[in-house]
């Protein structure tokens, strides 16, 4: 991991982000892009009162952002002063989604660190708009960061996954890396509900015996309807500091995104969460 991106809309949860993955990669050499998405809806009509003539509303924008990223990196210099860190500043004025992808790409990003909404009241929302789409939709790695979460020394992983497809080493790297750098332990949780009545791990044993021979596995059958509870229920009791999963069809992921679920059982994820991309 030595190239990360930090979305933020310089809200609270979102420079919370940057503080975790800063204490995160403490140890580690890293470049650190911190990006922010300006969109024209964004320029209201009485900040275009003020504009000068000869100043565009884009130049206005980039500018603002600019500066208030610049703001941020002086900040994280003076509280977090760490010789292994360089910060980068990036104004984009696009679609939040292509920006993210076009950054990944140009700058060889690792992966992405952003915040995300907790629920409150009555709302049941697991993340803001941005970070799931940011989920479903890059082909970078994710790791999520719960609203006011505080960093924590990574311990125990866990990873769900429903077995529905062969698993490549590339596409597990980055939670090799973040199991051995933090010589954490990792538990595979494998889930499987009334489509999959049998286990469709014997495709992925030798890989997980060859990748991660230290890893327990705990082997889960539970109606889809309360997975999300169960895996919920197992991060409390064992003391998980972080949940990983792979996007793809029919995943984890997939399920928990479903509106109707989410509502019913209100699955809160309170820790962070790491998403990996399927090839």
């Amino acid at each position: 991991m030595k190239n990360i991106l930090l979305p933020t809309d310089f809200s609270k949860n979102s420079i919370n982000a940057i503080y975790y993955a800063l204490e995160f990669l403490k140890d580690k050499k890293c470049q650190f892009y911190i990006l922010n998405v300006q969109k024209a809806s964004s320029f209201i009509t009485d900040d275009m009162m003020v504009v000068n003539s000869s100043t565009t509303i884009y130049k206005t924008l980039i500018n603002a952002a600019k500066k208030s990223i610049d703001n941020i990196i002086t900040t994280l210099k003076e509280e977090f002063y760490n010789n292994k860190h360089e910060f980068h500043a990036i104004v984009d004025y696009d679609n939040f989604i292509d920006s993210v992808n076009q950054v990944c790409d140009k700058h060889q990003i690792d992966l992405i660190i952003m915040g995300t909404k907790g629920a409150s009241g009555l709302e049941k929302v697991l993340f803001g708009s941005n970070t799931v789409r940011v989920m479903q939709r890059c082909n970078t790695p994710a790791l999520a960061i719960p609203d006011k979460y505080k960093f924590n020394k990574i311990n125990h992983v866990a990873f769900a996954t429903t077995n529905s497809k062969r698993f490549q080493k590339e596409e597990l790297e980055i939670l090799n890396k973040i199991i051995t750098t933090n010589n954490a332990s990792l538990q595979i949780l494998h889930l499987a509900d009334q489509n999959h009545l049998a286990y469709d791990a014997y495709d992925n044993i030798d890989f997980f015996a060859t990748n991660f021979s230290d890893a327990e596995h705990e082997y889960i059958d539970t109606p889809s309807n309360e997975m999300f509870s169960v895996v919920s229920d197992y991060i409390h009791k064992n003391g998980v500091n972080m949940l990983a999963i792979m996007n793809k069809k029919h995943s984890f992921l997939e399920r928990l995104f479903k509106t109707h679920a989410v509502e019913r059982y209100a699955f809160k994820i309170d820790i962070p969460l790491l998403v990996m991309q399927h090839k």
